[in-house]
């Protein structure tokens, strides 16, 4: 019989390694506690880090990343971006990005095929190659440019394609940004400083081997794939191999592989199949009671697929139909309530269980928290949740 952990030890991993029983060292300890921060909305990335660290966190992640340089905004699972410190950009570009870049190029270069007409588009491939490597030259001889930069510079990045052809949202558009999309993925460029605050989705592009000294460390792919479940299993083990192969986009194969190559061991989930680290059998003590109110598509919500443990019946009110979730409020490993900010920057909050007076107490103090990570900024997340959207009025 494979041994059992249970629902409360995960909750116990999950508050003690990803540092919302207790605040991280540093910004760099925080990223690593998660693996990765979600940043298609940039505000997420400081918000995270605020949430496991002492106090508002946005000088410490800017310095981190544009100053030291030692975390790195990057495409990654599931043609998502995000920020990792510069050993699992590493992994996140050879055993994820990777990939992408061969589906994605192949995608782009039909749709050129369909609709890049002949005068302008004789042959696809070559076409994107020689675009992409101008593209690339253009950049270096800047050192640092926009999108709209870079289109002047090489106006075949004006080129037209219609997106989403038939559906309410189809719209003809510039292949700049499916262009600079490949460019990121094959590793050749990275988004520096946003042109904004740190709630600005403007980015500057730079090549990477200049933003980061030499670029990343080169990994095989299998490799790379091992390391990465290695690390994601520490963060968020024991669990169901297809939350595994969920968050990292890989397929069963891959996944499979991937842990084969792994020293792991079977448990029983209060009754489902999961797999853990074989030295991460013991069990993990229990902290103190503890509230964090985390930000929209925070890496702790998102982490796994497999969310009931943790979520209970309030999936309805905290998530949207693609799965993307909204602001909420945890107490000690459990989501019992969701928040918002208002136009007037206050932090409005409902619980959806009873939590005991203590709890409440936390939570209220929580908030006041929650608003210093903001001060003056105001930001929408950039997917709206039926509680967010309510409760921001």
């Amino acid at each position: 019989m494979p041994p059992k952990i249970s629902t409360d030890q995960r909750r116990a991993r999950l508050a003690v390694r990803h540092h919302l029983a207790a605040p991280a060292a540093s910004v760099t300890d925080a990223v690593a506690g998660v693996v990765a921060l979600h940043a298609t909305d940039p505000a997420t990335v400081h918000l995270s880090a605020s949430a496991r660290l002492a106090g508002p966190a946005v000088p410490a992640v800017e310095r981190a990343l544009y100053e030291e340089r030692s975390l790195l905004r990057l495409l990654g699972m599931r043609r998502t971006v995000f920020v990792t410190d510069l050993d699992t950009a590493a992994l996140v570009q050879a055993a994820c990005a990777a990939d992408i870049l061969v589906k994605q190029r192949k995608l782009l270069e039909q749709h050129l095929a369909q609709q890049g007409h002949p005068e302008n588009v004789p042959e696809p491939a070559a076409w994107l190659k020689d675009v992409e490597a101008s593209v690339e030259a253009a950049l270096r001889a800047r050192g640092s440019a926009t999108a709209q930069q870079l289109s002047e510079d090489e106006p075949r990045l004006r080129q037209q394609l219609l997106m989403a052809a038939g559906k309410p949202y189809e719209a003809i558009g510039n292949v700049t940004s499916r262009v600079l999309f490949l460019l990121a993925a094959g590793g050749r460029i990275a988004r520096g400083r946003p042109r904004g605050g740190w709630t600005s989705t403007q980015y500057v592009w730079q090549p990477l081997d200049e933003w980061v000294g030499g670029g990343l460390r080169a990994w095989e792919p299998e490799a790379a794939r091992v390391e990465l479940a290695r690390r994601w299993l520490r963060a968020y083990g024991p669990a169901p191999v297809s939350d595994l192969r969920w968050w990292t986009g890989w397929t069963a194969g891959q996944t499979k592989k991937a842990l084969a190559a792994l020293e792991t061991a079977e448990v029983d989930l209060d009754g489902s199949p999961g797999v853990v680290l074989a030295d991460d059998l013991e069990p993990v003590p229990s902290p103190p009671p503890w509230v964090a109110f985390l930000p929209a598509l925070d890496p702790t919500p998102m982490g796994w697929q497999d969310r009931d443990w943790f979520l209970g019946p309030h999936r309805a009110a905290l998530f949207d139909r693609s799965g993307n979730v909204g602001p909420t409020i945890w107490a000690s490993g459990r989501i019992v309530g969701g928040w918002a900010q208002r136009p007037s920057g206050e932090i409005a909050y409902r619980l959806l269980e009873e939590v005991g007076s203590e709890t409440k107490a936390a939570v209220e103090a929580e908030s006041a928290k929650c608003a210093a990570w903001f001060g003056e900024v105001r930001a929408v997340p950039r997917f709206r949740t039926p509680l967010e959207r309510e409760l921001a009025g």
